[in-house]
């Protein structure tokens, strides 16, 4: 699988300061706008959003999905088959 984080996202979703479920709602609507092929950087600082709720959406969506753990948020890159 290609390294998503060195590619140029297609979007940038901010959701820092935001609790479940608004980044997975706003996840799946981000990631229904994009292309085939397109990149969706998401930026959370919440747990629950960074460890369990996006990267199972993900997987039931068959998106390749790549989590990056920074000092305080995460950067959660998803890819649009």
């Amino acid at each position: 699988m290609a390294d998503l984080k060195s590619q140029t996202p297609a979007e940038v979703l901010d959701v820092l300061g935001r609790v479940c479920p608004y980044p997975l709602v706003l996840t799946k609507k981000a990631m229904e706008k994009l292309s085939s092929g397109g990149i969706l950087k998401i930026l959370t600082d919440a747990p629950a959003s960074a460890e369990d709720s996006l990267p199972r959406f993900a997987e039931k969506q068959g998106y390749p999905i790549e989590v990056v753990k920074l000092a305080d948020k995460w950067e959660i890159y998803l890819q649009k088959p």
